[in-house]
């Protein structure tokens, strides 16, 4: 089997989800990555499982750069960088707009470039420990680290769901981080991606394709469908981005409803349009041998590296997420 990640988004607690990447490790995951949000602090999570891991790649994913200052993410970058032995990728992005300013209270304007700037600013800090920056949305007259990292490199992933944020990740990044992909996209994504690569002067087969993939196991597919369906509510419901992303899968119609739905506050309605067909589309569930399969399908489909996000909430989440961590593994039977 190649390779494969895992992602958790909130549901387990902190010292349950240290747990969780130890066992990803023992079972042959080539990277863990954590969101934030509202699921705690993930540079504080990724430095706790740097110090009980050894051979994992450890990721954000991803670290918006609304909510933190760039010399603050250089500076968590660095540190779980050199906890971890250089095993970090700081994963960036641009978060949105209905997370970003009624909950963090800061305007978000000029989402990619505040992106390409915050990218501009970690590395000069991290590989030189002084930073002086005059951008159009970031201003530092000037901040320096009290200590030399020993990490000077790190791998910078950009989040993208659209054109301008992919040529984005083509221009600057070392990789780039799809969400709730088709096994259609990687197609459509890479020549974009390899284009904007070119365009800027660089190699475009150093440039990781990955995506997140909503990931649910259970004992009949009909079962692992469904605990996915409110998620994808909320998603299409909540957040303008995703409604489009998912209406340019090809389920402009549904879209639609579940926003019209969401906005009149009827989250029930919104997980009755959520169908089969969307779920399936843009998620890996089943029972384990569907969800194997379905795992080496996206990789088959031109990704470099699926990650498998499984979704839980509530009392039962870290064992929910252990099944399906075990089911998907590279290492069946370790």
């Amino acid at each position: 089997m190649g390779r494969l990640g895992v992602a958790v988004s909130g549901g387990p607690n902190a010292a349950e989800i240290v747990d969780l990447v130890v066992l990803a490790e023992q079972l042959g995951y080539e990277s863990a990555w954590l969101a934030e949000g509202h699921g705690g602090d993930q540079f504080a999570l990724l430095a706790a499982c740097a110090v009980r891991t050894s051979r994992i790649r450890l990721g954000t994913s991803i670290s918006s750069v609304f909510v933190r200052t760039a010399p603050t993410i250089a500076m968590a970058a660095s540190t779980v960088a050199d906890l971890s032995g250089g095993r970090f990728i700081l994963g960036l992005g641009s978060s949105h707009k209905a997370q970003v300013e009624p909950e963090h209270g800061v305007v978000y304007a000029k989402p990619l470039t505040r992106t390409r700037e915050t990218v501009a600013i970690v590395r000069e800090l991290v590989r030189n420990g002084r930073v002086q920056f005059d951008g159009q949305t970031i201003r530092i007259e000037s901040f320096d680290l009290w200590y030399a990292p020993r990490q000077r490199d790190i791998p910078v992933y950009l989040s993208a769901v659209f054109a301008k944020g992919i040529a984005l990740a083509g221009e600057v990044a070392d990789g780039i981080i799809l969400t709730r992909s088709t096994l259609q996209t990687a197609s459509q994504v890479r020549p974009q991606l390899d284009a904007a690569a070119r365009g800027a002067g660089r190699d475009p087969g150093k440039i990781d394709l990955t995506t997140l993939l909503p990931t649910s196991v259970g004992e009949t597919r009909d079962a692992a469908l469904a605990a996915l369906r409110p998620g994808l509510a909320f998603y299409l419901g909540f957040f303008p981005r995703y409604n489009r992303m998912m209406a340019e899968h090809g389920f402009p119609d549904e879209a639609s409803a579940i926003a019209a739905a969401w906005r009149r506050g009827d989250r029930q309605a919104a997980e009755r349009i959520v169908s089969d067909a969307m779920i399936d589309a843009t998620s890996i569930a089943g029972t384990p041998e569907q969800c194997r399969a379905k795992t080496e399908a996206y990789r088959q489909s031109g990704f470099d590296l699926p990650i498998i996000s499984p979704f839980a909430r509530g009392p039962d989440a870290a064992s929910r997420f252990e099944a399906a961590i075990r089911a998907c593994a590279p290492r069946r039977h370790a």
